[in-house]
């Protein structure tokens, strides 16, 4: 079922989709969030919902997000840069999934692709530790 708008619903659909597809990549990015967050179901779910929360403030000003994304990735094994790519197409194909509307999924994935740059400008370029 596609989704009219975004909503908390349509969020939690899409993290559903979305992380389905990064636990079994085999481009090397499942492997990371595998080793991070576990292999468990009920770790998964957690992790889902945490940043199902993070997209709803992000999206709709609303959800109880607590936590540094920033910090959380500088802390990870160094891993290629390429994998944000893997992780942007992944994110691309799952909101084509949810949302009826290619606005809401234009507007998502800018999001998404401001994200990833942000993320790679800290992690790769900048000297500065958050």
């Amino acid at each position: 079922m596609k989704f009219e708008s975004i909503d908390s619903n349509s969020i939690r659909s899409l993290m559903d989709i979305f992380y389905a597809k990064v636990r079994v990549d085999k481009n090397g990015l499942g492997e990371i969030f595998n080793a991070k967050i576990g292999t468990d179901d009920t770790s998964w779910s957690n992790h889902k919902e945490k940043i199902a929360n993070f997209w709803e403030g992000l999206l709709l000003g609303s959800g109880n997000f607590k936590g540094n994304p920033m910090r959380t990735h500088i802390d990870l094994a160094p891993f290629p840069r390429e994998l944000f790519s893997v992780w942007l197409k992944l994110f691309k194909e799952s909101l084509e999934c949810v949302y009826k509307e290619p606005e809401h999924q234009r507007l998502i994935f800018q999001r998404a692709e401001m994200i990833a740059q942000r993320f790679q400008y800290v992690l790769y370029e900048s000297k500065v530790v958050c």
